[in-house]
């Protein structure tokens, strides 16, 4: 499997309801993602990416089609071997930061180191974080920015292949959006894990390597971006 074909999406299909209530959600999503790429999923409310996040993430299943991960075809793992792919490849960021609200900065962080064989420093990455000097504080002790960085240190701990990120500065405001979205390229760039984000934000493609733009559930352009620019240049 070559490193250009880490992440398969190969003629992806997948519907929700029946009868006349069914809703065709992705219609044939088709495109790959090389190893280490930042890549935007950019597209409306209601273009399917969130579902597609999903499907990837092995929280749902595609009705057809298939996505491969370093030659593995989900479709093919049984619900056990999905929660050893989720657990050991896969780091999640929401919208939502979901901090166990009596743990410390640094032991909500490690919840995810647990999840792992091949954890990072914590010290290192609560330096990385911007964390270290507020990591015995409580969620309810911190800004916004700093629940949802340590939501992203839970993700990252564990070393994952893949970021899948939904949404992650949408509850956030300019500023701390910028400062969100350029602790994510730091760690894309310093960890090297490829990372998938989700958003409707039109300005954030310009910072990814890869840009997958979708509509109606379909591809409808598939960019590389040879100019990219750093999360502290983006305006919107």
């Amino acid at each position: 499997m070559s490193e250009d074909k880490f992440l398969n999406v190969s003629n992806v299909f997948k519907a929700f309801g029946e009868g006349e209530s069914r809703q065709e959600v992705l219609k044939g999503m088709d495109f790959s993602v090389a190893k280490g790429e930042f890549c935007v999923l950019l597209g409306p409310s209601g273009s399917g990416k969130s579902t597609l996040l999903n499907i990837i993430g092995g929280i749902d299943s595609a009705d057809d089609g298939y996505i491969s991960i370093g030659g593995d075809k989900l479709r093919d793992m049984d619900e056990k071997a999905l929660t050893q792919y989720r657990r050991k490849h896969l780091g999640y960021v929401f919208q939502l930061y979901n901090l166990i609200p009596n743990l410390t900065v640094q032991e909500n962080i490690e919840v995810g180191a647990y999840l792992s064989d091949n954890p990072l420093d914590i010290n290192e990455l609560l330096e990385t974080l911007g964390l270290y000097d507020h990591r015995n504080k409580l969620p309810n002790q911190l800004s916004g920015g700093q629940q949802q960085r340590t939501s992203i240190g839970r993700a990252i701990i564990k070393n994952p292949d893949i970021l899948l990120c939904d949404e992650p500065t949408g509850a956030l405001d300019y500023n701390t959006s910028k400062d969100i979205l350029k602790l994510i390229e730091d760690v894309n760039q310093k960890y090297g894990n490829t990372v998938i984000m989700v958003t409707h934000n039109e300005a954030i493609q310009y910072m990814a390597d890869h840009t997958i733009k979708l509509r109606d559930g379909q591809v409808r352009k598939n960019i590389i971006n040879d100019n990219k620019i750093s999360a502290t240049e983006l305006d919107w």
